[in-house]
């Protein structure tokens, strides 16, 4: 190893050590540093007088460069520091070593003690300067560092040294302002020319890497046109990415939704447009696509469905609603939970309830209800909602036996702060087989939000009479009857306004009670009930709340609770 050894030659004697130097009367001169330079190339060398060498010569046959003073002091060692180090002050994590007693550290023989202080970025983003103290080694290392202060830092640094016990403690080392026409760090050394073999290679791996780039995008577009790309890492439930809000996910989180949807197959279709089964990140979810010319229901079920704290379990869970499509289409798409039982009406053709799940499915689907109905007044509030177009194929049915109702198209909301209607300006119209007849008679006070409330109780007591003909009564559950639309009897499968009114408001007439629903429980309390939700006077139908305690009442012992 080639060494630098800093000595002043003028004091150098001439002893013979068997390749090695060493005059006992060198005084001044850095003594060890010459000894251990010895050392450490002629380690078995003998310190025997020699004549006719010096110092130099010596020095450079063992290949150590030979530097001179300025003056004989400035190599001067206290005899404290050579024989057992020094005591330093350490301040700073990486400067204090472990085990550090009262914030001091000690040298080796030979060491530094040092102070530097540079400009960092504090947790705020300021610039601070941070001050550390502690101590540096004897050999070459140490000595660099403390000329460290002529190099230049990526961040502004200063470094001081000194050489006796606690000495740090005294220096405050000052950063230098850099030149206000300096842009750059200079170098440290000079810039040697590039080597053309260098150039030649740096270009290969430039084009190299160019290339590879290219085939991977034009493979990954490729593939792309017969599969999906996988999605990148989220969170893989929707329940973990909810805005909290009770209004679904927050929108920039819809519009991701929206575009990572894998369309599976057409589940229904309807005046407004088509329900499919899709998948999200491998959950099953439906995503129901409107006509262009149903823009106003869209636009107005999303507005619905983001009203803060809606969700509640016997609601239709909304997940996203977006826009998508080029300049030739357009697709308005809004996505919930997917229910694989389909709606009521779909339900009810297929399955025969017993009278537990009868009381299971209206007391859920009135708690629906009676939560739109309801407003929550505080910071965040939750304005009351009416349905308006409350039917059997508006209600899903759930893997539980709960219901949800869906399809707020038409919905209407209370403003309290202002106290009026708040409906929006839609071509659309509600179901006219459950139309009340305040509707159908062209009555109803639109100034009123009350009057839309009892308007969907009407509706209701017609869904509860659709669900009691398909709960079998009896010994053996043999009573029932087959699945059948209210009004069935008296109107068409498509009736107009003037079919409806001719039946419901000119001749009073409402769906039949069969006589075993009379005497059997609980299916004569929900006679009761729907034949007051169904009643002509709208003041005098009951309200959802109402139903919803009556029903949770009748039966502790079922699995019903309150919400």
């Amino acid at each position: 190893m080639n060494r630098a050894v800093a000595f002043d030659i003028s004091l150098a004697g001439h002893v013979d050590c068997g390749g090695c130097i060493l005059h006992p009367n060198w005084g001044g001169v850095r003594r060890e540093v010459v000894t251990h330079a010895c050392r450490d190339t002629k380690p078995s060398c003998t310190l025997t007088p020699c004549k006719n060498k010096s110092a130099t010569d010596i020095l450079s046959s063992l290949n150590i460069n030979v530097i001179a003073n300025e003056s004989p002091e400035a190599h001067q060692i206290p005899d404290m520091r050579l024989s057992r180090g020094i005591v330093c002050e350490c301040a700073g994590v990486s400067a204090c070593p472990d085990g550090a007693a009262n914030g001091t550290c000690s040298t080796q023989p030979g060491g530094y003690c040092f102070v530097s202080v540079e400009e960092v970025l504090d947790d705020a983003g300021l610039l601070v300067l941070e001050r550390t103290a502690g101590c540096l080694p004897p050999d070459e290392s140490g000595f660099m560092q403390c000329k460290s202060s002529q190099v230049p830092h990526q961040h502004p640094k200063v470094i001081e040294c000194c050489e006796k016990d606690l000495c740090n403690r005294r220096l405050y080392p000052q950063l230098a302002e850099p030149p206000p026409d300096v842009t750059e760090a200079p170098s440290l050394r000079p810039t040697a020319p590039a080597s053309p073999t260098i150039l030649v290679a740096a270009a290969l791996c430039v084009a190299l890497v160019a290339f590879l780039a290219a085939f991977w995008l034009l493979l990954r577009k490729r593939k792309r046109g017969c599969k999906r790309p996988p999605s990148p890492p989220a969170p893989s439930h929707l329940a973990e990415i909810s805005s909290g809000s009770g209004s679904g996910l927050p929108l920039l989180v819809q519009r991701t939704v929206a575009k990572q949807i894998q369309m599976v197959e057409s589940i229904g279709k309807g005046r407004y447009g088509e329900v499919w089964l899709a998948k999200w990140r491998g959950e099953k979810v439906a995503v129901k696509v409107f006509f262009t010319t149903e823009e106003a229901s869209w636009f107005r079920e999303t507005e619905i469905y983001q009203t803060v704290l809606m969700r509640h379990e016997n609601i239709l869970g909304f997940i996203a609603a977006d826009i998508k499509g080029t300049g030739s289409w357009t697709q308005m798409l809004l996505i919930t939970d997917y229910h694989e039982n389909g709606s009521l009406h779909d339900y009810l053709q297929t399955v025969v309830l017993d009278t537990h799940g009868l009381m299971i499915m209206a007391y859920s689907i009135v708690s629906g209800l009676a939560h739109l109905h309801m407003d929550i007044f505080g910071t965040k509030g939750k304005p009351a909602i009416a349905h308006r177009d409350i039917k059997s194929k508006n209600i899903l049915v759930k893997k539980n036996g709960q219901c949800a109702i869906a399809d707020f198209g038409l919905a209407v909301r209370f403003v309290a702060e202002r106290n009026e209607v708040d409906i929006a300006p839609n071509t659309r119209v509600g179901t006219r087989r459950y139309m009340a007849p305040e509707v159908l008679d062209e009555k109803l006070d639109v100034t009123n939000f009350e009057a839309f409330k009892m308007a969907d109780m009407y509706s209701l007591g017609l869904v509860l009479w659709e669900m009691c003909r398909r709960c079998a009564t009896g010994d053996k559950a043999q009573y029932v009857e087959s699945y059948a639309l209210p009004y069935n009897e008296y109107v068409p499968s498509d009736p107009s306004f003037e079919d409806m009114h001719a039946v419901v408001v000119a001749k009073g007439v409402r769906p039949p009670i069969p006589a075993r629903w009379i005497s059997a429980e609980p299916l004569s309390t929900l006679v009761n009930v729907m034949s007051e939700c169904w009643h002509a006077n709208p003041p005098v139908r009951l309200t959802a709340l109402r139903v919803k305690k009556t029903l949770a009442k009748y039966n502790t012992e079922t699995t019903i609770k309150l919400v």
